[in-house]
């Protein structure tokens, strides 16, 4: 009932301040388990794929500074947010995550950590590839535009819903870790996935992946 009633306000305010476009909508399954991998530019970036993907086995990690929040932690119930400590290695959260995958649960995850304040991509942390090699899911690239919280309060303030676009590219997977190479392999699959997302993206909103040998790669074969 209240998971209901979210989804419907959700509903409501994103078609209320947006006008939503998506391409690829083919590289996502209806059903079966996964990684969406996308970019963080804005607060509804967040509310992008409830709005989208009526899917409640889909869980977002959220940074743990909203938990102190009581109505955040009563919505985080029904729209399957994890609190995440984003600047210490959260192994409680990490398990936690593990287990709803485990489960056969879907993860949505922005692998920058935060919101980017320029709108083009930042460093990726490692908790993606981490998560992605241990599970075996398949990542789903995706990249967002037109969610800066800025772009947003501008057209609001003349009335004016804002275009928001979703581009979501073919899956891929991450080999499962080699002891022997962890580390170097993690580097590996976070740059994968990272340039990944930044071929879904405009060049301008590239950022730190922009001419990344990975990313000019996959460009060329596209």
């Amino acid at each position: 009932m209240v998971r209901s009633f979210l989804r419907g306000l959700i509903h409501l305010i994103i078609d209320l301040i947006a006008v939503v476009e998506i391409e690829g909508l083919e590289n996502f399954p209806p059903k079966g388990s996964y990684i969406v991998a996308t970019n963080h530019i804005g607060f509804i970036d967040i509310l992008m794929f409830h709005y989208q993907f009526d899917r409640f086995d889909m869980f977002i990690p959220v940074a743990e500074k909203w938990e102190k929040h009581a109505w955040i932690r009563w919505i985080a119930k029904s729209l399957n947010f994890v609190f995440v400590d984003r600047y210490h290695a959260d192994l409680k959260a990490m398990r936690k995550m593990l287990k709803l995958m485990e489960e056969g649960n879907s993860l949505v995850i922005a692998p920058e950590g935060t919101r980017s304040h320029t709108a083009s991509l930042i460093e990726g942390k490692q908790g993606v590839a981490y998560l992605a090699a241990r599970s075996g899911f398949p990542v789903i690239p995706v990249g967002i535009t037109g969610t800066e919280d800025a772009n947003i309060k501008a057209n609001l303030a003349k009335f004016k819903r804002s275009n928001v676009r979703l581009k979501i590219g073919p899956a891929f997977n991450i080999p499962a870790l080699d002891p022997h190479s962890r580390d170097e392999q993690i580097k590996t699959a976070t740059d994968e996935v990272m340039c990944r997302i930044a071929v879904e993206l405009p060049e301008s909103y590239r950022g730190l992946y922009k001419l990344h040998a990975r990313t000019l790669e996959l460009l060329s074969s596209k």
